[in-house]
């Protein structure tokens, strides 16, 4: 029996000490994927009656309409009655991050694919198109308590990921990195409607944004550009590079505005098939939603979080002449 326990103490010893680089090990939360068949997750859509808000993430306005992303749906609100608003259906798309609507035709992303559901009736709202794989980036949503990572043989061809399990192990010491959350409110103004159509009004953390008959959608740092001349079949018309760490899209005035951590991006839309990248405006790292109101762009960092530095601050950017945005005021914030 004593041999027993001597051979078990060598082996442990032996376990810790055969690393020759130094290495320490510690105890780590470490998360792993959750996935779903490719088949079986586009079998999730499903249009509800109305549902309890779970977690209010970003707000759309349509019409006499509000749309409010929450967990893997968005929720359908009556606002004609502004005092009264009252909830009357949830679509439940799994793993939604944006919206965008025109014309009673609601564009929304679900991991990979773009779907488009008709609102005309909105007692009856029905799915009537899904673009598949059209998107290579989406929202894993990490657990922020995650120290690590393990995908395993998680294959990104035919499954998707739609939660994590988390597990404490003994690993070596690394860097980590976990993600922080964030809400949105609807700015005011700022978006395009003509007498032939109508086009909804998203918020500062946006990924979609509709101009015209285009549908411009960005992910980390690609942007997906759509035709959507026939509202219930979009195209797929280009795909380019569009920056580093994208976050957000804003559009004002025939110019896209992306937000990323490092600062941000201006595009012009002479040619709306191809946006053409004007110029960069750039700071320290940080959460960067960006707004714009005539000459000036509106930049909020948020700091005491994964995204960056500690300090919060509202920059306010001259872009009076969109080849050279310039920062003309900076103001400290407690918490944007």
């Amino acid at each position: 029996m004593k041999l027993n326990y001597l051979f078990l103490t060598l082996i442990l010893v032996v376990a810790f000490s055969c690393d020759n680089d130094g290495s320490e090990y510690e105890f780590v939360q470490v998360a792993t994927p959750q996935i779903m068949s490719k088949a079986d997750f586009r079998k999730s859509v499903a249009i509800k009656s109305a549902q309890a808000i779970e977690e209010a993430g970003k707000i759309y306005a349509y019409q006499d309409y509000i749309f409010v992303g929450d967990v893997d749906g968005v929720h359908v609100i009556d606002n004609s009655q502004p005092e009264q608003p009252n909830a009357i259906a949830f679509i439940e798309i799994p793993k939604n991050e944006d919206i965008s609507v025109k014309d009673n035709h609601l564009y929304a992303d679900s991991a990979t694919d773009l779907l488009v559901f008709d609102i005309s009736s909105i007692n009856s709202v029905a799915l009537v198109e899904r673009l598949e794989d059209v998107f290579d980036f989406y929202d894993y949503q990490i657990p922020v308590e995650a120290e690590a990572l393990d995908y395993g043989d998680f294959d990104n061809q035919n499954a998707i990921i739609v939660g994590w399990t988390l597990k404490r192990e003994l690993r070596k010491k690394a860097d980590r990195n976990t993600g922080g959350e964030l809400i949105d409110v609807v700015f005011d103004g700022n978006f395009l409607a003509s007498a032939e159509s109508t086009v909804g009004q998203g918020g500062s953390l946006a990924r979609f944004q509709i101009v015209d008959k285009y549908l411009y959608t960005v992910g980390d740092h690609k942007m997906d550009v759509f035709n959507i001349d026939n509202l219930k079949t979009p195209v797929l018309k280009n795909t380019q590079y569009a920056g580093w760490n994208i976050e957000t899209m804003f559009h004002a005035e025939g110019y896209l505005y992306l937000g990323s951590t490092n600062g941000m991006y201006i595009y012009g839309l002479d040619n709306p098939a191809s946006p053409e990248f004007i110029s960069e405006f750039t700071h320290w790292q940080g959460c960067d939603p960006v707004v714009v109101d005539g000459d000036y762009a509106y930049l909020t960092l948020r700091g005491g979080n994964p995204c960056g530095q500690q300090e919060s601050v509202l920059e306010v950017i001259d872009i009076s002449d969109k080849a050279s945005p310039e920062l003309v005021g900076r103001y400290t914030l407690g918490n944007p």
